[in-house]
C-alpha cells in the first residue's frame, strides 16, 4: 500500500471499530453496554484491529486506543470466565496464553505511537490494556483498579511489568495486593497517566495528541520505543510467568468463590485455598 493510497472508511469488526484518517488509526471499543468487558469477540476484534495497522504499513503514523459509552473497560468478561470454568475447566485459562498474550505483544510491538483516551472504569485486563500505549489520557472521573486479587487471582496482559514499570516497584505493589481504585488525579500524579481533562473529553484530547505525534518524526518515535522496551524484562517472559500463575490462581477455592460473589453482587471472602 502507498502512503498516497486512499484511508479506509471506518469498519467494526467483533465489535471494535477501526478508522484511519490523516495517519491515525483509531481503534475503539464498542461494547459499551458491558463496559466494554473483554469477551472472546472484543478480544478478536482487537487482535485484529491491530493486525489491521500493521497491514496498513506506513499509512498509519499513529494510533488512538478508545473506547465507546461510560467506560474504557472494566476487564475480562466475568459471566463468559464463569461460564468457561463449568463447561471446561481444565482449559478456561488458555485465553491467557492463546488470546490476551498474543494481544499485549503486538500491541507493545507496534512501531507507531500509541496513545489510549480513558474514560470511567479501567480495570484489571482494561488496565493491562491501557498500559501497553505510550501516552495516555484520562478523563477527570476516570477510576483505576488492578481488581485480580479482588477475585483471587494474580495479572495478566502485561500488568505485573508495565505497572511496574509506570508506577514503581513498591507502588505497583500496593496497587496489586490491595486491589484499591485510585482516581485519576493519582493516576497523573504517579505518572500512569499524562494529561487529565474533563470528563467526556479524552477521545478528543487524545486524538490531539496522535495527530501530532502522526505529524512527527515517526522513524525516531519507533527507534525510541525500541530502545524502551530493552531496557525491561522481555516481554513474552512477564507474559508467560503472568499466565502460569493465572492457571495455578485459578485453580483455587478463592477464585472460584470470588467470581460467585461478584456474580451475586455481595463481598467475597476469602480462604487462602
Amino acid at each position: 500500500m502507498s502512503a498516497t493510497s486512499r484511508p479506509p472508511a471506518d469498519e467494526t469488526q467483533h465489535g471494535v471499530g477501526y478508522t484511519l484518517d490523516g495517519g491515525v488509526a483509531v481503534i475503539e471499543l464498542r461494547r459499551p453496554s458491558a463496559g466494554n468487558a473483554l469477551d472472546v469477540s472484543l478480544r478478536a476484534g482487537l487482535i485484529s484491529a491491530v493486525r489491521r495497522v500493521r497491514g496498513d504499513g506506513d499509512l498509519v503514523r499513529a494510533v488512538l486506543l478508545t473506547a465507546e459509552g461510560r467506560h474504557f473497560c472494566v476487564g475480562q468478561d466475568l459471566k463468559e470466565h464463569a461460564r468457561a470454568r463449568e463447561s471446561a475447566p481444565a482449559s478456561a485459562f488458555a485465553i491467557v496464553r492463546d488470546e490476551y498474550n498474543p494481544l499485549v505483544e503486538e500491541l507493545c510491538a507496534l512501531p507507531q505511537p500509541v496513545v489510549a483516551a480513558i474514560e470511567g472504569a479501567c480495570v484489571g485486563a482494561g488496565l493491562g490494556l491501557a498500559l501497553c500505549a505510550d501516552l495516555r489520557v484520562a478523563g477527570a472521573g476516570a477510576r483505576f483498579s488492578t481488581a485480580f486479587t479482588g477475585i483471587g487471582l494474580a495479572a495478566d496482559s502485561g500488568l505485573s511489568g508495565a505497572l511496574a514499570q509506570a508506577v514503581g516497584l513498591s507502588r505497583a505493589a500496593t496497587l496489586m495486593l490491595l486491589g484499591d481504585r485510585f482516581d485519576a488525579e493519582a493516576a497523573q500524579q504517579w505518572g500512569l497517566v499524562h494529561g487529565v481533562v474533563p470528563d467526556g473529553g479524552a477521545a478528543t484530547e487524545g486524538l490531539t495528541l496522535a495527530q501530532r505525534l502522526a505529524a512527527g518524526p515517526t522513524a525516531a518515535y519507533a527507534e525510541v520505543k525500541a530502545l524502551l522496551r530493552a531496557g525491561r524484562a522481555p516481554l513474552p517472559v512477564v507474559l508467560e510467568r503472568e499466565a502460569a500463575a493465572q492457571e495455578r490462581l485459578g485453580s483455587t477455592e478463592d477464585h472460584r468463590a470470588a467470581v460467585r460473589a461478584f456474580l451475586e453482587g455481595r463481598q467475597p471472602s476469602f480462604s487462602g485455598h
